[in-house]
């Protein structure tokens, strides 16, 4: 997201998105992230340009890392592109005997045995994460997720979108929830991702904080009330200050003043960039709404508490879109005057009410479809295995999930 260009709210969009390498027959994970940044830039980089796509590594070996070259001024035409780097990863991996998995944890991967670190550049960072935090568990190792930045320009406008993403947040697995299996089995969560995400720092536990940020509406009060106190707590661990950035904050949306965006971390990655795109989409439009005080003003969405939107966010994230959301004035946030809703009912009212589906074309009306009439995907997961998480329905589960990226086509 950074252009050298002062960017205002809604004027460009940042999206990244992580896929699994993994063995093409057991579907295992495969630990060749670097192999493939180098058949490409012949070298062991860390990123590389591809036009308006960018490959980057991440901290275990097996996840690439597919974002936008820069601020893209549209998310329409960005499935087209993202699809066709997945193609040609996958052409890449298939000489290798691999291939990409999407979702947002591998269902039957084991950390402690299989987790490896980046081992080239920037690779003292990862070390420095390893060594306070031990990696190897699923909360580092195994989370692959779609980052969402949204750019500001000074307090106000920083202020106005802060306070949407805070209030728009617990909400987000409702259409995102990919992770419902877990160490061979289903966990009984639809985003177990969040879940380990959410324990994965405990060791600081300011890092996450509560997952949603604070009610704080300034850079001076962010700086001083969030990324202080996690130096602080972060010094006897790193005194080298190594990981002392503005990106150590691991909350599910974070402030990066260094190029002026927040960044939405709480999303799992779906089943091909088409979905993922939908959902941004989505997001974007509903907190488009929100800054423009469509149903409530400023004052009144800075007014709620941390505290019981991390509870909804919980909630959501074991229940997804069947989630009941009971607090009235939380609701009418959303101009939903209803006693109660589903997490399902409020997207179904924000997405037809602000004419989502007919959009750009109409180019996310049966991704957006797909999710609200038949659950997020994790639930079609879930249902698809029916109960049955023997080795040889996830493997086949999890191998029409790779088709599906490859293809570039929804899991239904």
């Amino acid at each position: 997201m950074t252009d050298g260009t002062d960017l205002h709210l809604f004027e460009a969009y940042g999206v990244e998105l992580e896929y699994m390498i993994v063995d093409a027959r057991s579907l295992a994970v495969l630990p060749a992230c670097d192999e493939v940044l180098r058949a490409v830039a012949g070298d062991y980089l860390s990123e590389i340009e591809q036009g308006a796509i960018s490959w980057s590594n991440e901290l275990a070996l097996h996840v690439i890392e597919l974002k936008t070259s820069g601020p893209a001024p549209r998310l329409a035409p960005l499935p087209d592109e993202f699809q066709a780097q997945v193609a040609r990863i996958n052409a890449l991996l298939s000489d290798r005997g691999g291939r990409l998995m999407p979702s947002a944890m591998h269902p039957w991967m084991d950390p402690l045995r299989e987790m490896r670190l980046w081992p080239h550049g920037y690779s003292p960072v990862y070390e420095a994460f390893d060594r306070i935090f031990d990696c190897r568990g699923h909360g580092w190792a195994n989370l692959q997720s779609v980052h969402l930045n949204l750019p500001f320009s000074g307090d106000e406008e920083f202020a106005r979108l802060h306070a949407a993403v805070r209030l728009l947040l617990p909400l987000l697995p409702a259409l995102a929830a990919s992770s419902p299996v877990v160490d061979g089995e289903l966990s009984g969560l639809m985003d177990t991702r969040l879940e380990v995400y959410r324990t994965n720092a405990r060791r600081v536990p300011s890092i996450c904080g509560q997952v949603v940020p604070e009610a704080v509406f300034s850079r001076a009060d962010y700086e001083r009330e969030i990324l202080q106190r996690i130096y602080a707590d972060m010094a006897p661990h790193d005194p080298a200050g190594v990981l002392r950035h503005e990106w150590a904050n691991a909350r599910g949306a974070i402030a990066r003043f260094e190029r002026d965006t927040i960044e939405i971390r709480v999303l799992d990655v779906q089943e091909c960039p088409r979905a993922d795109l939908a959902i941004c989409a989505a997001i974007a439009d509903v907190l488009r709404a929100l800054v423009a005080e469509r149903w409530s003003g400023l004052d009144r969405q800075k007014q709620f508490d941390t505290a019981p939107l991390a509870a909804l966010l919980r909630a959501v994230s074991r229940d997804a879109e069947q989630t009941r959301v009971e607090d009235r004035a939380y609701l009418d946030q959303f101009g939903l005057s209803a006693e109660s809703a589903t997490a399902e009912e409020v997207w179904r009212h924000l997405i037809e009410t602000l004419g989502v589906l007919d959009a750009d074309g109409g180019a996310w009306r049966e991704p957006l479809e797909t999710t609200l009439n038949r659950g997020p995907l994790a639930r079609r997961i879930a249902g698809r295995l029916a109960g049955n998480d023997s080795p040889e329905q996830l493997r086949r589960v999890y191998r029409e999930l790779c088709d599906c990226l490859a293809a570039g086509r929804m899991f239904a």
